[in-house]
């Protein structure tokens, strides 16, 4: 066989296995159905972390310490700035003073109850002796043994010292307020020595949880206030994807399903998240589009979960995630 001939059969075969390929692909998709759908999908978006914009509350003053700038990784509870605390600190004192004062007013008005108390016992002692006088006499005053001045100075006795009981009787109750308005200004000073102390410590501002300083907002020698942002405190070590599903593939995604996820930053490397929440409305593609037919798409809300141990991952910062679509409906 020629080389001509030779060359002529391979092109006559190539093209017979075309012709059959072109006629198998609509059998099989005859018999088997159509062709599966991609198993995956890639959802695009920007790594978002809890922020929390700190500020001294109830205390109004300069900022006296300010040791760290932004990008700074801080622990919980560390010691972000200080204010100019001498009014505070002044306010406390006067405070417990109060509070000391208040104290020993209670451990005056209760000798004073005593006191009264003690005044009370001996005048029942003295009432009872003039009632004997009085009845001595009142039997005695009939028979002439005494006379009628005699009698009179009794009887007169008797209602002093009757008088005189309900007069000390009545300055035990005194007493006894005295002493339950001295313990209520007392439990008053307490309650307002802890506010002090609780406004001194809002001179202090600390980390609520660990993170990077993202943005810092203060200077030196500023007037802090309440409301007055000092810091943006970044949780770096709980941060997530928001991105988007289509409607099409809403039912093949499923919560606590893992995820891959990739940046251009760190092309190559993977971090490993999970799909934490899926919006239970739909609604319209959140970007700038071109035609009405992308205006109308509707899609659902995810939020990815990264665990990000080494703080690579940035709020701000483009990923990729890549989701496995599992069978719908299970």
């Amino acid at each position: 066989m020629t080389p001509r001939s030779r060359f002529g059969l391979a092109a006559l075969i190539i093209l017979v296995g075309a012709s059959g390929l072109l006629f198998l692909a609509p059998v099989r998709q005859f018999l088997f159905g159509p062709l599966a759908g991609p198993q995956k999908i890639v959802v695009s978006g920007n790594i978002e972390a809890h922020q929390s914009v700190l500020s001294f509350a109830q205390v109004q003053a300069p900022i006296v310490y300010l040791p760290f700038d932004e990008g700074k990784y801080v622990k919980a509870d560390t010691v972000l700035a200080r204010v100019d605390d001498r009014f505070y600190r002044r306010q406390l004192e006067i405070d417990r003073a109060n509070l000391e004062v208040a104290s020993k007013q209670v451990a005056v008005d209760t000798s004073n109850l005593a006191a009264a108390q003690n005044t009370v016992v001996s005048d029942r002692f003295d009432l009872a002796e003039k009632k004997r006088d009085f009845a001595r006499d009142k039997a005695q005053i009939k028979s002439g043994a005494v006379s009628r001045q005699a009698y009179d100075l009794a009887f007169t006795a008797a209602a002093q010292a009757s008088a005189a009981l309900a007069r000390d009787q009545a300055l035990v109750r005194v007493a006894r307020d005295n002493i339950s308005l001295a313990r209520a200004n007392l439990a008053a000073a307490e309650a307002k020595m802890k506010l002090d102390e609780v406004t001194l410590s809002y001179t202090t501002l600390r980390a609520p949880f660990s993170g990077v300083l993202a943005i810092r907002e203060a200077e030196l020698g500023e007037l802090a206030g309440p409301g007055v942002a000092i810091f943006t405190l970044d949780d770096l070590d709980h941060v997530w994807l928001r991105a988007y599903v289509n409607e099409t593939n809403l039912g093949q995604v499923r919560l606590g399903e893992p995820v891959a996820v990739t940046t251009d930053t760190y092309p190559g490397k993977i971090y490993h998240g999970r799909i934490g929440f899926i919006a239970s409305q739909a609604e319209f593609t959140p970007k700038t589009v071109e035609t009405h037919a992308e205006r109308v798409t509707l899609v659902y809300r995810i939020r990815i979960d990264i665990y990000n141990p080494t703080h690579e991952l940035l709020p701000g910062m483009p990923a990729d995630a890549t989701i496995a679509l599992l069978p719908a409906g299970k």
